[in-house]
């Protein structure tokens, strides 16, 4: 509990000063090229997160990595979490900032789950019949579920619109049981 409320205060605080300076999609995109030198770089993450490093020399280093290649703002934050450390927690502030920014737009993510993988005229239709209903931006990601039999089912938000084969079977046998009684 004490590693969401980390990563939610210390993207919050990014999101909120990316936002102060105009500079939240520049932000997102700029943490997002560090995360990926960090995977691609194990050693730096691992050299980040060392606790027997000064954070003097970690900050040096990052300098040379990273100075002039990302906006001070973010550069600063990294900062901050070299002499908090916290740099291990990066990556799930920058999905918490990520979030925050979405909401700020009126996004929401979602999935479509399918027998088949659906064309992206198919899923565009669908996010825009669910963003209708849901009177917002949503954007679904397709994945495959053969227990459907045919059809598909959405789930955003917490809620699920469920338009499978399989659930209008359900339907039409909750349907007779009703008109027979309860007898089949």
């Amino acid at each position: 509990m004490a590693e969401l409320t980390i990563d939610l205060t210390y993207g919050s605080a990014l999101f909120e000063a990316a936002k102060d300076t105009g500079q939240t999609a520049r932000v997102m995109e700029e943490a997002t090229e560090v995360l990926g030198i960090l995977k691609q770089e194990p050693g730096l993450h691992t050299f980040m997160n060392y606790p027997a490093i000064s954070a003097n020399e970690k900050k040096a280093v990052i300098e040379q990595v990273f100075g002039g290649k990302i906006c001070d703002l973010l550069l600063h934050f990294i900062y901050v979490l070299i002499d908090k450390r916290r740099t291990g927690h990066f990556e799930k502030m920058i999905k918490a900032y990520k979030k925050m920014m979405d909401q700020a737009e009126g996004l929401s993510y979602g999935t479509v789950y399918s027998v088949e993988p659906l064309d992206k005229e198919r899923i565009s239709g669908l996010e825009a019949d669910i963003s209708k209903l849901f009177q917002a931006n949503v954007r679904l990601e397709n994945e495959i579920d053969p227990k459907l039999m045919g059809g598909v089912k959405v789930l955003v938000e917490g809620k699920i619109i469920d338009m499978s084969i399989r659930k209008k079977f359900d339907d039409l046998g909750s349907q007779i049981k009703l008109n027979q009684g309860g007898k089949i």
